[in-house]
């Protein structure tokens, strides 16, 4: 039994990190959610400034967009030239898929300036890619609301997720090369 945790100790370890990270990152983030709660900045604070800032880029491609907190639920709504379009929820601030997106990086830790380093410009480029994916959302949902379920279904994850999974395999690649060298 020992001589399979050590021949798949690299395996363990990963696994380990991952999921360590990832609990221990959902547990502070679910307190986060769970006290945080503000009227001022409604639902949440993360929310709030995806939504506030979904209505400013949506605004600059020349569409009158507004965000208004909800009266029955937890999310902020959308409206883009007076129509309703859709709910900012908090599964929309993208901070569920940046928790993801550090569990996997921290479960290839590498030096600890470059690690860091790379966690923040990760988070800062899908907290990025997140507020372009809600406005094209918007937008498309508002020209073409024949494929709002495509929209929603199939590009609005493709866009997130692929962000994250590109991200994953260039930090592979650096992290292999230092490794290797």
């Amino acid at each position: 039994m020992l001589k399979l945790f050590v021949k798949y100790k690299s395996v363990l370890r990963f696994i380990f990190m991952f999921l360590g990270s990832y609990l221990v990152f959902t547990l502070i983030y679910n307190l986060y959610l769970e006290f945080f709660r503000s009227p001022v900045y409604y639902p949440d604070y993360f929310t709030h400034l995806v939504a506030k800032q979904s209505e400013a880029l949506i605004s600059s491609f020349g569409y009158n967009a507004q965000i208004l907190p909800h009266q029955s639920e937890l999310s902020m709504k959308l409206i883009v030239n007076d129509a309703y379009l859709a709910r900012i929820v908090e599964g929309c601030n993208a901070i569920s898929i940046i928790i993801l997106f550090a569990s996997f990086v921290l479960s290839f830790f590498g030096k600890l300036k470059l690690t860091l380093l790379y966690l923040l410009a990760g988070a800062v480029i899908v907290y990025a890619m997140n507020i372009i994916r809600i406005a094209i959302l918007a937008i498309g949902i508002y020209e073409y609301p024949e494929y709002t379920d495509f929209l929603h279904s199939i590009i609005f994850p493709l866009i997130i997720y692929g962000t994250v999974f590109i991200l994953w395999l260039i930090w592979v690649r650096i992290y292999s090369r230092k490794h290797n060298v």
